[in-house]
């Protein structure tokens, strides 16, 4: 009875070696790689929410090259050491591509480790410019760079707002530092205004009055701000507290409503410029009927840009007939998609055609397009 035990536990174990890996190869896995707990979680969740919706209408289609679309979510809570390890563990688990990563810097970190493996990237809000340089040929975003977002708020502080005096604080980080340092570099090549103060501040800070303290002295006409929305709404609540009443001016960074919810009052009248706006687009209207659906809210900040980059590598893999990295590459070089933000490609370097910026302004607790 053994021998015949052991015959049968053979010959599964054969019939498993057999299958096992070819039922393995019965999906293709799509990785998402952003923060989805902590302060910076609402620029993140609203990709995994995109990819998923994306996913799952492919896979009620019958999937990717006949296979179904497994999404795999891990948490870089924008952290450059925390972002190599869920690079790293992607790679382990054979995606073949990654929406992702949301912050500049945890994007930086991550990219040589997708370069060696040659795992196209696409992110939907990354903007730090260097990316494009850095991430060759892997990476791609589906937002304008941080110069032309920078481009953008320069000549809209001096040009609209008429400032002659600008004070110019960051986070010191990758995104932040290097949307600042820009701003900085379009006004000062603009010779209509001056920077009186260019500073950084310490990000997760309680307290930023020693700073408000500083653009007091100064007498600038516009405060502009290069970070995110923690540091942003309590830097504004202390400037009003503390009777600063010149105009506030941030980038992608804090145009979310968390930013509108913490700084509550203190928001009215904050500029921020982001993603241009696309609501007359069919394509938007429908993919926020379907985020409104499956869960049962308004999407967050990015979230049609990571649909559109989900949209984007689907296609990709589809047209490419294989999820080979060259092909794939190819593709989403040379062939038009139809997506939330418009009929996108990607030029030679990774950014997307047509995709754009616009000045917003919070006006009774919501961010409006300024005209």
């Amino acid at each position: 009875m053994k021998r015949v035990l052991s015959f049968f536990s053979m010959a599964l174990f054969a019939l498993m070696a057999v299958f096992t890996p070819a039922h393995a190869e019965d999906v293709i896995k799509i990785g998402v790689a952003g923060p989805h707990t902590g302060d910076l979680a609402p620029f993140g969740i609203p990709t995994v929410h995109a990819v998923k919706i994306v996913a799952e209408k492919y896979n009620a289609n019958g999937g990717l090259l006949g296979k179904k679309i497994q999404v795999i979510v891990l948490d870089d809570q924008c952290k450059p050491e925390i972002a190599t390890n869920v690079a790293t563990n992607l790679v382990t688990q054979g995606v073949v591509g990654v929406i992702g990563h949301i912050c500049s810097g945890a994007t930086k970190a991550a990219l040589p480790i997708y370069k060696q493996a040659k795992i196209p990237v696409i992110s939907p809000s990354a903007t730090n410019p260097s990316l494009t340089k850095l991430g060759a040929p892997v990476f791609f975003r589906t937002i304008a760079p941080d110069n032309a977002q920078a481009k953008l708020d320069a000549d809209f502080i001096v040009n609209r707002l008429h400032a002659k005096r600008v004070a110019i604080i960051h986070d010191k980080e990758d995104y932040g530092k290097g949307l600042a340092t820009y701003v900085k570099e379009y006004i000062e090549k603009s010779g209509k205004a001056k920077v009186v103060l260019f500073a950084g501040v310490t990000r997760g800070a309680m307290d930023y009055s020693a700073i408000v303290q500083r653009i007091k002295r100064v007498h600038p006409d516009v405060v502009m701000f290069g970070g995110y929305h923690p540091e942003a709404s309590k830097i504004v609540m202390a400037m009003r507290r503390m009777r600063v009443k010149v105009p506030f001016i941030s980038g992608d960074g804090i145009k979310n409503d968390k930013f509108i919810q913490v700084a509550g009052k203190y928001a009215e009248g904050v500029y921020a410029s982001g993603p241009k706006d696309i609501s007359g687009n069919p394509l938007y209207k429908v993919a926020l009927e379907e985020h409104k659906k499956k869960y049962g809210t308004e999407p967050g900040a990015f979230y049609f840009n990571g649909y559109a980059a989900a949209q984007a590598l689907f296609n990709a893999i589809q047209k490419a007939g294989s999820t080979d990295f060259d092909k794939i590459v190819k593709v989403l070089h040379t062939q038009y998609v139809e997506t939330p933000l418009g009929k996108i490609r990607f030029d030679k370097n990774g950014e997307a055609e047509g995709v754009g910026f616009a000045i917003y302004q919070v006006r009774n607790g919501k961010f409006v397009q300024v005209k």
